[in-house]
């Protein structure tokens, strides 16, 4: 049955709130598609409330040391897999503090490859401060999975500004045979997780930008406006290639465990992050948004309230527009099912939306609008992580 959400529920709801804090075993099942940092501290919120969520995460980067580790083995980005595992981790969990620090170590970047190799052997033998503070079984598997992406390391591989997490997560991933969804189980079990975490699809696949002025920009890391100037043009269109030198289109299907996750969600959320890098990289693999628009629950996008380079020129009502048209709502009637948007979630007293919110427009697309408290003095101008945890879980 399709859930009916009112604009003007208790935003927070405490009674709502009150039942998932007291079982958050039991938690609703909020299905988020993002990158791996957009929802990072908010996460520390989610799992207060909810161990069931669900975080459907880009595996698309092509920056940094995630490049070196993609192009010696063509793999999926996993940074953003590990920075969402973590993030969910439960840190009383006896260990996980320790795992939190290995995963996150990185080699310096003007270290002597020498030294950074003797040090990732160290770690290997569990002579390491790292490894060795790491109580067992999470030492003898994580030393275990470092010692397998030793093994298939080529020889000239550059471990500068390496991540120690990518690095294990890699070398699960080389000795699972190339199952991604295994080697995330795995971790997922041993840091207790308080929540699911799956890549949008497990094949090597690059994000592709065609701007207006004609400009063809490959690669995720050079659309954030973070390792290269940010753009200077509108987006035209995005797509997934196989391939960084003479990309085109590829086809890109979700598999049927993605479908079924998107299937028993109880409510789906586009949330704050990069608008087409982390947000809409997502929605491109077919099957993804006819498994959104199959399910009847709720559907709310959550806009950020800072610039994002990647929106350059479009204002809140194009980014709604862009994201809709995506997910195939065309003639589809408000209100039955199929929808794939039903409520974007603003601050208006707080929030700074480009080209402010249009409430016709978006009645004319079927949307409604909820506006609740989203930024306190400590966050501006961005959103608080516990505001926007409590708002969510007060729509379930």
């Amino acid at each position: 049955m399709k859930v009916r959400i009112s604009k003007h529920i208790s935003m927070p709801d405490p009674v709502r709130l009150a039942l998932y804090r007291r079982s958050p075993d039991l938690g609703p099942k909020i299905l988020f598609f993002s990158g791996g940092g957009a929802l990072k501290k908010a996460c520390a919120q989610i799992i207060r409330y909810s161990h069931n969520t669900i975080h459907i995460v880009t595996p698309f980067d092509s920056g940094g040391s995630t490049a070196t580790l993609r192009e010696a083995f063509s793999m999926p980005a996993i940074g953003d897999i590990r920075n969402r595992l973590l993030a969910l981790a439960d840190r009383n969990l006896h260990g996980n503090p320790e795992v939190y620090r290995l995963f996150s170590h990185r080699f310096p970047a003007d270290g002597d490859p020498a030294d950074l190799l003797n040090e990732l052997e160290g770690m290997i033998d569990g002579g390491h401060p790292l490894t060795a503070a790491v109580p067992d079984p999470l030492n003898r598997i994580c030393r275990q999975h470092l010692g397998l992406f030793r093994k298939h390391m080529p020889e000239r591989f550059d471990l500068k500004k390496a991540s120690i997490g990518n690095l294990i997560l890699t070398g699960g991933y080389l000795g699972n045979d190339r199952h991604l969804n295994s080697v995330i189980y795995i971790f997922s079990k041993l840091v207790q997780a308080r929540g699911i975490v799956r890549p949008a699809v497990n094949d090597h696949f690059h994000l592709v930008a065609e701007l207006e002025d004609g400009q063809v920009v490959v690669g995720q890391h050079l659309l954030t406006g973070k390792e290269a100037a940010p753009i200077g043009t509108r987006v035209r269109r995005i797509y997934l290639s196989d391939r960084l030198a003479e990309p085109r289109p590829a086809r890109v299907t979700i598999d049927g465990k993605i479908a079924d996750l998107i299937a028993g969600a109880d409510l789906i959320c586009f949330p704050i992050g990069s608008f087409y890098s982390s947000l809409m990289a997502n929605l491109l693999p077919r099957g993804m948004a006819g498994a959104i628009r199959a399910n009847p629950c709720a559907k709310v996008y959550v806009p950020n309230t800072a610039p994002d380079p990647e929106t350059y020129g479009m204002t809140l009502s194009e980014q709604i527009g862009r994201l809709v048209d995506r997910l195939g709502r065309e003639s589809e009637d408000a209100g039955s099912p199929g929808d794939p948007l039903n409520f974007v979630m603003v601050d208006r007293q707080n929030g700074a939306y480009a080209g402010g919110i249009d409430d016709g427009e978006l009645k004319n697309m079927g949307i409604e609008t909820i506006d609740c408290r989203l930024i306190t003095p400590d966050s501006a101008p961005l959103i608080d992580e516990k505001r926007l945890t409590t708002a969510l879980f007060s729509l379930v």
